[in-house]
């Protein structure tokens, strides 16, 4: 696996997304603005790098990490607005970006495309 600078800075904007959820509970102001860096930071590395591939699961796996993305900045907008439930969309989110994270590699790998 090769390490690019997009590639850092998706896996460091991926920590920061877990590090500033479990700050908000200490210290709310500073971890949504850390959240809305982070989350936008995320979400652009992943619609930069579409599937490569042909494959229609490829693509399907990969529509699940963007409407994941798309679930995650509106879990910062309610965290911004000190709603409760963003803890249950960030969970729904995790749930399709892990899922889509194992099934995608699995599908490059069937396809002979290098990660």
């Amino acid at each position: 696996m090769k390490y690019n600078f997009k590639n850092i800075v998706y896996k460091v904007s991926a920590l920061f997304i877990l590090i500033f959820t479990i700050t908000y509970s200490f210290i709310p102001e500073i971890a949504v603005w850390g959240m809305v860096v982070s989350v936008s930071l995320f979400s652009a590395i992943t619609l930069a790098s579409p599937y490569p591939g042909k494959s229609i699961r490829g693509k399907r796996l990969f529509n699940f990490q963007v409407f994941a993305c798309l679930l995650l900045l509106v879990a910062t907008f309610l965290m911004y607005k000190q709603r409760n439930e963003w803890p249950v969309l960030l969970l729904i989110s995790a749930i399709f970006l892990l899922y889509s994270a194992f099934a995608l590699e699995k599908e490059l790998k069937k396809e002979g495309i290098e990660s």
